[in-house]
């Protein structure tokens, strides 16, 4: 006959064991998306963990073809493109109100990563976006005042950055007031989400 205390002792094991088993690591929740441009296809994944607020505001876009002709208007090489409110005629496409600014989610602006574009005010970013061709350390969050909160990153470049970087080696000019846009139209053909 097993003792009391016996029995007391397998079952303190038993329970620490399970307790400790390691955990399974939760993986975030990426969406993919395309990204069909006129010189070609970028792929990319949306962080929607890490930042909720700013992928669903995107995503809102996407679903309702705010993207689907616009142009990447500004180009700056060795800097970022930035694409997502403007005609080819350069008239800007109405949005909704701005998304606050996640910026501080950790995430960086390194090479390859889709963040928003805004205004010198933090939470201003509509439906713009840039898509960074260089580490630019610069942009990410340092702190909560105007000048250190940074650019929201919220996705990444998975397939084609080889079109991104082409797009940002294009011959730019100024355009009705407008620096750095490209003499040749970039157009977003369509953005959609990769079921």
């Amino acid at each position: 006959m097993i003792s009391r205390k016996k029995t007391r002792t397998v079952l303190i094991l038993v329970f620490l064991l399970l307790n400790c088993a390691p955990v399974p690591k939760k993986e975030a929740k990426m969406t993919r998306i395309s990204i069909v441009t006129n010189r070609g296809t970028v792929i990319a994944e949306l962080d929607s963990e890490r930042a909720p607020l700013t992928v669903e505001n995107f995503l809102s876009y996407v679903r309702e073809g705010h993207y689907n002709g616009t142009i990447f208007h500004r180009v700056i090489e060795g800097f970022m493109v930035q694409g997502g409110g403007f005609t080819q005629e350069m008239q800007m496409k109405k949005t909704r109100p701005p998304v606050k600014n996640e910026a501080d989610n950790g995430l960086r602006n390194l090479r390859g990563t889709l963040a928003m574009a805004r205004t010198a005010v933090v939470d201003s970013a509509t439906s713009q976006f840039f898509i960074n061709l260089v580490d630019n350390g610069f942009l990410d969050h340092r702190d909560r005042t105007p000048q250190g909160y940074g650019y929201a990153v919220f996705g990444k470049v998975v397939e084609g950055m080889e079109v991104v970087d082409a797009i940002g080696g294009v011959q730019t000019a100024t355009v009705r007031g407008f620096q750095d846009v490209p003499v040749e139209a970039v157009v977003i053909e369509k953005v959609t989400v990769i079921e």
